[in-house]
């Protein structure tokens, strides 16, 4: 299996409590294996207030609804040992 890495990372983001706010990272190969994302290093899991994806096999990208003071902190993506935050 290929050493998947990151190609595009995340960027910092300011959004209005009450908004909805996507992270997208760009990694090498698809269907990379071993990803996960965190926020304030608490693992996400796909629900109604965190969307995961994953578009043209190589972008994931994860979106906070309805963001709140709460959700402020460091977002992190992560792919084997490789990671990026915004």
């Amino acid at each position: 299996e290929p050493d998947v890495t990151i190609v595009s990372g995340l960027k910092d983001a300011v959004v209005a409590e009450g908004d909805d706010v996507t992270f997208r990272c760009q990694v090498s190969h698809e269907n990379a294996r071993d990803v996960e994302w965190k926020l304030q290093d608490v693992a996400l899991q796909n629900n109604e207030m965190n969307e995961i994806s994953v578009e043209k096999g190589k972008i994931h990208t994860l979106t906070l609804r309805k963001v709140t003071e709460q959700d402020i902190g460091t977002v992190t993506f992560r792919v084997g040992p490789h990671t990026s935050t915004a």
